[in-house]
């Protein structure tokens, strides 16, 4: 969220260098891992014995999941990886066929593994109809440097086979021909190619003619993938140290990406149905600088009818930037404030950082300094560095003590009435020491901790190069898991800049300090779908760029880009001019209220992509080739997204335009969401799109709830529902409901509405109403024989079942539920 002033442009000619040189270890002193001298069965699967000294067990974690695990050292670690949500589990009925040189392991689904054995140790998997999934290249076998404990291995890859996920990169949509570096770095106003950046999620789903799999590389240190960049024929993917232990997800019979994501984030955990209110619109700014303009900025929302839910109080709001505390001079009854938000409907989010200024009349630095949860350097000192409190020490998160102490140090704030938490600067990244010499570059070792720093690794201590990784998601981990402890009735808000593998788990992700330029702005959305894609489905941008300040028509276009993505917050760097919805005069706080109420009238559409997605692991926010990846042309668009299966978001992206070409992907038709006109799959459609609208289109066979616009979530109850009905084709959507907090849903209060289209009409099965919003009416979208391309028919009570449109009857007013008058 912050970066050191003055900031420093990464060195963007430089990286592809630096990245070759940290990659490429010296040929000399790599050794590959040779051929198979002994295959035992196993608990989990078979361990091979090779005649390099190492060993390899293959196993199935399901039947349509591989795993593959290789260790020089002739011994694993302990399985307990902080990726996973749990300890995998084994696949039963094995089958298992020798045949001379090669092993044949076979699942219950059918899925194949395929081992030579000589000259080198070879893997082939193969899905159930005996197509090939993954193999490695047996010209590049699985190498290890012994002495420095760097590895890499090799796959074959089709010249047409394209990559997504990896977590959040500053890259196009594929990641095909791209080098990638998994290594969680603090990058302000990174530019467009610049890599690493705040997130390492070592994952993948490659996709080759309308089919998909997966790959999960299950490594906490520095590592790299080079996926057909140095050699088109191949991809490869290595690490500083540690064991090359991968999954492959063979996506099931049906080869899909959805199958792929859900059996990944079955193995590393599905992010929480947020609270609602977390949903909505959220506003910060480094900083509101004190309790009454944070008063004054609430005051306007509300006055001027702009929809908002939460307020954000950055760095400026603690005394002396120590965590946990209040400025007694500029936030003197922090009570009150929170008291008067919550009156007005707004919730309130505090940052928290992991430094603890070191300061002996700081309560909270004496309290780890006693606990001893603090992280140490090599000779066993206490780790210092300096953040914007001056000179911290910090939790180590890898101790489930630390964890425990940091999460209770949540209590205090929750009692005055905080409601949701950012975690930030926990890459970790920190400030240059003071009269530090040398050139502070921008990934330079200047920015985070020593790499001989010490962790406990609950259990398996180790260097920060090990963990350094996962630092950022344990923090999260630590202050998820103490909320729930603290407040076992609420859902967490919470919210972290880093990330690793699992980190769906504990909180929100956002894309760091951005810029405010058009490029930034067509950035989010291939950033934002690589991420969901990666597992992670709550995810957003800070809306006009942090750095640096927008023209009003860039912050209104980003905002409408922005406005139906999974988590919407502007937010703005200390010397950039006001971001207030309201800032850019008259005319464009009338189009942003607009933007704004839009989201505000499908929350309860995109709340229930939010349940799906706990139950399923599909993300509300998708790609075009993640819904069908049989569509060449879908694979490579970057300028539009999914907002679950029903709704298809064309933002405007570039400066000036007043219309944009959609692409509209095979399988489905389409309609305008404002117009009502059809659009057919597989073709492309050049759409108005004036300063005032996103192009907005709803599949056809959809039925989308939506609900007349409110000016915070705490008043959507009142707010009765419309069923928006795409008519035309045969399909079914779903619409779910509970409290909008706690987990009551999980013990069955809630309810789930059906809508579903074909020949005979529209059926609706609503259950019995438990106090949740009523449905009041039904939207017709696309009747052919309608004068107007909308019509909209009134439900006189929550019993109704059938609605059945009369097409081609001259009074449109013959369209209305069966057995109610007009």
């Amino acid at each position: 969220m912050k970066f050191f002033k003055p900031p420093y442009r990464s060195a963007v000619c430089c990286i592809g260098l630096l990245f070759l040189l940290a990659s490429l270890p010296a040929a000399a002193a790599l050794r590959s891992v040779g051929a198979v001298v002994q295959a035992i069965k196993s608990n989990e699967g078979y361990d091979l014995r090779l005649s390099s000294g190492a060993l390899a067990r293959i196993s199935f974690v399901t039947p349509d999941v591989v795993r593959v695990r290789i260790s020089p050292k002739a011994r694993f670690e302990a399985d307990n990886s902080y990726a996973m949500a749990q300890a995998p589990s084994r696949a039963k009925a094995v089958m298992a066929t020798l045949n001379g040189a090669t092993l044949e392991l076979r699942s219950a689904s059918g899925t194949r593994v395929v081992i030579r054995k000589t000259p080198e140790l070879v893997i082939q998997i193969f899905d159930a109809a005996g197509r090939l999934v993954s193999a490695d290249d047996p010209a590049r076998p699985t190498t290890f440097d012994v002495e420095e404990g760097s590895f890499e291995t090799a796959k074959l890859r089709d010249d047409y086979e394209l990559y997504y996920g990896f977590g959040e990169k500053a890259l196009p949509l594929s990641r095909h021909q791209q080098q990638l570096v998994m290594w969680n770095s603090d990058v302000p106003d990174y530019a467009p190619g610049h890599d690493p950046s705040y997130q390492a999620i070592p994952f993948f789903i490659a996709l080759h003619e309308g089919r998909g799999h997966g790959l999960f590389f299950n490594n906490s240190w520095r590592s790299w993938f080079d996926m057909g960049k140095t050699d088109p024929q191949r991809y490869r993917f290595g690490s500083a140290g540690g064991e090359l232990d991968y999954f492959v997800f063979t996506g099931g019979p049906e080869r899909s990406p959805a199958r792929v994501l859900s059996d990944y984030t079955a193995l590393t955990g599905r992010g929480a149905l947020p609270p609602l209110w977390a949903l909505g619109y959220q506003q910060s700014r480094w900083s509101y600088k004190t309790q009454d303009e944070v008063l004054g900025v609430a005051r306007e929302f509300r006055q001027r009818r702009i929809p908002a839910d939460v307020l954000y109080l950055d760095i400026d709001h603690m005394d002396g930037f120590r965590v946990f505390t209040w400025n007694p001079q500029t936030f003197p009854q922090p009570g009150e404030l929170l008291i008067t938000l919550h009156q007005q409907g707004f919730r309130a989010v505090t940052i928290v950082d992991p430094g603890i200024k070191k300061d002996e009349g700081y309560a909270i630095y004496r309290s780890g300094r006693a606990a001893g949860v603090y992280m140490r350097n090599a000779d066993g000192s206490e780790l210092n560095a300096k953040v914007w409190p001056g000179v911290c020490a910090f939790p180590d998160f890898t101790s489930a003590a630390a964890r425990d102490w940091f999460g209770r140090l949540y209590e205090a704030p929750l009692d005055l009435g905080v409601d949701g938490f950012w975690n930030d600067m926990n890459e970790p990244g920190v400030f240059a020491p003071d009269g530090f010499a040398k050139p502070e570059i921008s990934l330079g070792p200047q920015k985070s901790f020593a790499l001989d720093a010490q962790h406990a690794g609950d259990g398996r201590p180790g260097s920060h190069a090990r963990y350094h990784n996962v630092y950022g998601m344990q923090m999260a981990r630590a202050s998820f898991e103490g909320l729930r402890r603290l407040r076992p009735q609420k859902r967490p808000m919470l919210l972290t800049r880093a990330g690793f593998a699992g980190v769906q788990r504990y909180a929100a992700v956002w894309t760091g300090d951005n810029s405010a330029t058009w490029t930034h702005l067509a950035l989010t959305i291939p950033m934002l779908t690589n991420l969901s894609v990666s597992g992670v489905p709550f995810v957003g941008a800070d809306v006009g760029g942090f750095m640096g300040s927008p023209s009003a028509e860039l912050y209104t276009r980003w905002l409408q880009a922005a406005a139906l993505t999974p988590y919407l917050r502007t937010h703005s760097s200390d010397v950039s001019a006001p971001r207030e919805p309201w800032a850019f005069g008259p005319e464009h706080e009338r189009i942003n209220r607009q933007i704004i109420e839009l989201r505000y009238r499908l929350l309860p559409y995109l709340y229930s992509l939010f349940e799906a997605s706990e139950r399923t692991g599909l993300p509300p926010m998708r790609p075009l080739w993640f819904a069908y990846p049989g569509d060449t042309q879908a694979s490579l668009v970057d300028d539009q997204f999914l907002l679950g299966a029903d709704l298809l978001v064309a933002p405007v992206l570039h400066e000036g335009r007043s219309e944009r070409l959609v692409y509209f992907p095979k399988g489905d038709a389409w309609l305008d969401w404002d117009s009502g006109q059809r659009h057919e799959g597989g073709s492309f459609a050049t759409i108005p799109a004036p300063l005032e609208r996103l192009p907005l289109f709803v599949r056809v066979g959809a039925t989308v709830p939506t609900q007349a616009p409110v000016q915070h979530t705490g008043e959507m109850l009142q707010s009765a529902l419309t069923l928006n009905v795409a008519w035309g084709a045969a399909g079914s959507s779903d619409m779910f409901q509970d409290a909008g907090e706690g987990y009551g849903y999980r013990q069955g209060a809630s309810r789930t509405l059906r809508m579903m289209q074909d020949a005979q009409g529209l059926r609706l099965d609503i259950p019995p109403n438990a106090g949740f919003q009523r449905v009041a009416a039904v939207e017709f979208l696309g009747l052919e024989s309608a004068p107007a391309r909308r019509l909209r028919v009134a439900l006189p009570d929550e019993g109704v079942k059938q609605v059945r449109p009369a097409l081609g009857q001259q009074r449109p007013a013959s369209l209305v539920p069966a057995g109610v008058s007009p």
